[in-house]
């Protein structure tokens, strides 16, 4: 408005009181887009609001695809192998300065988790795995055969709304986090005479939730909080953080109520009343059921989730502010390089191996595709194989990259590793030859170099950007 009153500061040379005039627009002038002309259909725009990837700079967010975001993240996001070192101990002392005491805490128990001989090492890599695996074990595969062989609509349907209800059931412990967080922060931000109401019904959830007590948590929300807060909003007008977070609140809500065992076992009945899985599930009960899931569960008192706990909780102490600035930007580097790892848009498992092996530490991710594709000469169709990706940052050594494709019991490797290893390059050589040769694999190729510069994903798995094809979500 005050443009054009005005009212602002002139600009040297430019006159905005003429700019504009007796200029013709003209519907054929294709310089100018989407004109109004009420005599014909105009013809598509040429606009493609499609951006060049050297106009987004390190902080902006490309608005013409979410897959373009993700790869840009992708390339600008720094290893979790890196992050995890930073923080990291020598003979049990934490080298970053700056941590609080909280952090400290956590960061050392989680340390003394990670003491292990080769035998506990593939335990907590197994642990990994299953954690990593929602899905997974008979039941899932033989749904996930069903969904293939399925010809019918519905039956796909019932099963997602199943798969959907259980991914909901094992993340209970999750979403009664989030409600009681959400609820404690809408009573933080609402004047006294509100907060002090809805602290009460917070503390008739906690105690709802200690006893498991899912459905009176359920009437809970639903007939005294969501009633409250209606009221709240109504009267004072209130559409900052509290409201925001009652939205958050209705999502959680939703969840929790999806995955009761009642709608679990409800989709699972669902499903055995089809005649191509009557045979197959229909000697399953209730009880059987529900025994069977929370048996595929990850037990919480493996080292793998300990581990991931106290490693949580430190990120959890550094992001509220705890800590020095280095230390919190170290804890954000590495939840983000993790967010990313786990995007729906990334088609990798990713496992993170921080251990202590033979009194020497070593950080390292692990990438996995198992279905990888390797061109053969430049063109056709390539060939099947498995490729692994191994970052290893070892105490006192230095940074590897191991990639390693496997084609049945053909195995290429090759290693990129630091200046003070390459001199042993031959020996290095012989001995993964020799380590292959034991557990009945071929060398079709290992070759030892120095490390010029760290690979990338995308150079390891040209796979990622076959989103491209499929993935444009404009916002």
């Amino acid at each position: 408005m005050a443009d054009l009153l005005g009212a602002t500061n002139p600009v040297p040379g430019y006159d905005n009181t003429i700019t504009n005039r007796n200029i013709p627009v003209s519907p054929d002038n294709t310089q100018i887009q989407n004109v109004p002309d009420p005599s014909r259909v105009t013809g598509a725009d040429n606009r493609t609001e499609q951006q060049d990837s050297g106009q987004a700079g390190a902080g902006q967010i490309r608005y013409d695809s979410n897959f373009q975001t993700f790869l840009q993240q992708l390339r600008r996001s720094p290893g979790a192998t890196q992050s995890l070192s930073s923080l990291l101990v020598r003979e049990g002392t934490v080298v970053a300065s700056g941590m609080s005491e909280g952090i400290a805490e956590e960061i050392s128990q989680a340390m003394a988790l990670l003491k292990m001989d080769q035998g506990e090492l593939l335990q907590f890599l197994s642990a990994q795995m299953k954690a990593g695996t929602r899905f997974g074990g008979a039941l899932f595969a033989l749904l996930r055969n069903a969904y293939a062989r399925a010809g019918s609509d519905g039956v796909r349907g019932d099963i997602l709304e199943f798969l959907k209800s259980y991914s909901d059931y094992s993340s209970t412990a999750h979403i009664e986090g989030n409600l009681v967080r959400n609820l404690a922060g809408m009573a933080d931000a609402m004047p006294a005479s509100w907060g002090d109401k809805l602290r009460e019904l917070l503390a008739q959830l906690e105690n709802g939730i200690a006893a498991g007590d899912r459905r009176g948590n359920i009437a809970l929300l639903q007939q005294e909080v969501f009633p409250f807060m209606s009221a709240y909003v109504s009267q004072t007008h209130d559409m900052g953080t509290p409201r925001e977070l009652l939205s958050l609140l209705a999502l959680d809500l939703a969840r929790y109520e999806n995955g009761s065992e009642d709608k679990l076992t409800e989709a699972f009945r669902q499903l055995a009343g089809y005649g191509t899985l009557k045979g197959m599930l229909g000697g399953i009960d209730d009880r059987a059921l529900l025994k069977l899931l929370q048996g595929s569960q990850v037990s919480k008192d493996s080292p793998a989730a300990q581990f991931a706990d106290h490693l949580a909780a430190a990120a959890a102490r550094a992001l509220r502010g705890e800590g020095s600035a280095e230390v919190q930007q170290t804890f954000r580097n590495l939840v983000s390089a993790m967010l990313i790892n786990e995007s729906v848009y990334m088609p990798l498992n990713h496992l993170l191996i921080p251990v202590e092996l033979d009194g020497r530490k070593l950080f390292s991710e692990l990438w996995v595709d198992a279905d990888a594709e390797e061109k053969k000469g430049g063109k056709g169709q390539g060939e099947k194989c498995m490729r692994f990706l191994f970052k290893l940052d070892v105490q006192d050594v230095g940074l590897f990259d191991v990639i390693l494709t496997s084609r049945e019991k053909e195995v290429d490797v090759a290693v990129a590793c630091p200046p003070g290893v390459a001199p042993f390059s031959r020996q290095i050589e012989q001995a993964v030859s020799q380590i292959l040769a034991r557990n009945d694999l071929t060398p079709a190729g290992v070759s030892v170099r120095k490390m010029e510069r760290p690979v990338t994903l995308t150079e390891v798995f040209p796979k990622i950007f076959e989103g491209k094809n499929s993935v444009n979500v404009k916002v």
